[in-house]
């Protein structure tokens, strides 16, 4: 592998991508009220999900946030209140009226799992909760949840899950990218039958304070975390660099026996790849299934002998089931995303190789 020459050409990129969408981009504007009293509600946070981006509400509960060009799920949330979530872009951010509904906390032990949550739960099922949601790849060495505490385990011996919720928002220090999360968990399920795992939850990322040297290495690990990710995948399907970056797609074919893929020489063409108007892009992949291969870098040998994978696999794979069209904004973000499942290498990788959306300067 001609390591520092590809290394010099990925700077080259990533440089070039932070001048594209470094620059413009458009401010979210608004007020949060009460939606029965319509009262103005001062001190609610407002967020742009997966991001380093936020900001309080002033007293009169308005909001001015500045974001970089491309989409964001705006996150509204205000203690005692239900998280408000709102899609949105540089066409409809401005003038918005946010309405908090009040929580309503009386069902939320029954609801979970049909009983209360179990006392020994951290010791029980903490490690497997750690496993597949924080991840088991080196950078999940370095990274811990300040306040486990706050979590809230439910097993279901009828259905043979485990649901894990989180009373308060969780600290987690990431010391291998340089971040601190605050997480708000909204669910996270294990499935004991099939080993699958599934969270859902309102990120927020802070800049951790560092020495020179310690800002180094995280600016070396963010690099690494972002060569070959989804959100290096989406950047690159949307200004047509798929192969410039080393992403090489396939189609499976699902239906024969014997299940074959064929290269997809131009994931660009007029049918499956749409500029539109206000410069989101269309892909329209509906009821399919794609292999994606990263070909940048080589697979952690830990993925490799946690799957038995042979270990001169020169890829890092990952297979989308893709339902329904999906757009893409230019910073990365798409939508609907519940469109897109993906298993694999992207799967592996959980909240220790995360990176927040507005990452540009690698």
């Amino acid at each position: 592998m001609k390591y520092l020459l590809f290394v010099f050409s990925m700077f080259l990129g990533l440089s070039f991508f932070s001048l594209a969408y470094g620059q413009g981009g458009f401010t979210a504007t608004g007020k949060v009220v009460d939606s029965t009293t319509g009262l103005p509600l001062a001190g609610a946070s407002v967020f742009a999900l997966h991001t380093t981006l936020g900001v309080i509400t002033g007293n009169d509960g308005s909001f001015s946030l500045r974001l970089p060009p491309g989409g964001y799920d705006l996150v509204v949330s205000y203690t005692g209140y239900q998280t408000y979530v709102q899609r949105i872009n540089h066409t409809n951010a401005t003038g918005l009226q946010i309405a908090l509904e009040v929580e309503d906390k009386s069902l939320s032990e029954v609801v979970v799992a049909g009983s209360a949550a179990d006392p020994q739960g951290l010791e029980k099922y903490g490690k497997l909760f750690l496993e597949n949601f924080i991840g088991v790849t080196p950078n999940s060495k370095l990274c811990e949840i300040q306040n486990p505490e706050a979590l809230r385990f439910y097993f279901s011996k009828k259905l043979n899950r485990l649901k894990v919720r989180g009373k308060e928002d969780l600290i987690i220090q990431n010391r291998a990218l340089g971040y601190t999360l605050r997480y708000q968990l909204d669910s996270f399920t294990y499935e004991y039958g099939t080993q699958m795992s599934m969270y859902t939850g309102f990120p927020f990322y802070q800049e951790m304070e560092g020495s020179p040297a310690e800002q180094e290495v995280w600016k070396r690990n963010r690099l690494a975390a972002y060569k070959g990710s989804r959100l290096h995948f989406m950047r690159s399907w949307y200004d047509s660099t798929l192969r410039d970056q080393n992403f090489f797609l396939e189609w499976v074919d699902r239906i024969h026996a014997n299940i074959t893929t064929f290269d997809i020489e131009n994931p660009y063409d007029a049918f499956h790849y749409k500029v539109n108007e206000n410069k989101d892009v269309t892909i329209n992949w509906k009821d399919s299934r794609l292999k994606v291969a990263y070909r940048g870098e080589m697979p952690d040998s830990s993925y490799l002998l946690q799957y038995n994978l042979p270990l001169y696999l020169r890829g890092q794979i990952t297979v989308l089931d893709i339902s329904d069209t999906f757009t893409i904004e230019p910073n990365g973000y798409f939508h609907d995303q519940a469109a897109i499942t993906n298993t694999g290498y992207w799967s592996w990788e959980k909240i220790a190789d995360a990176l927040p959306m507005n990452v540009y300067e690698l």
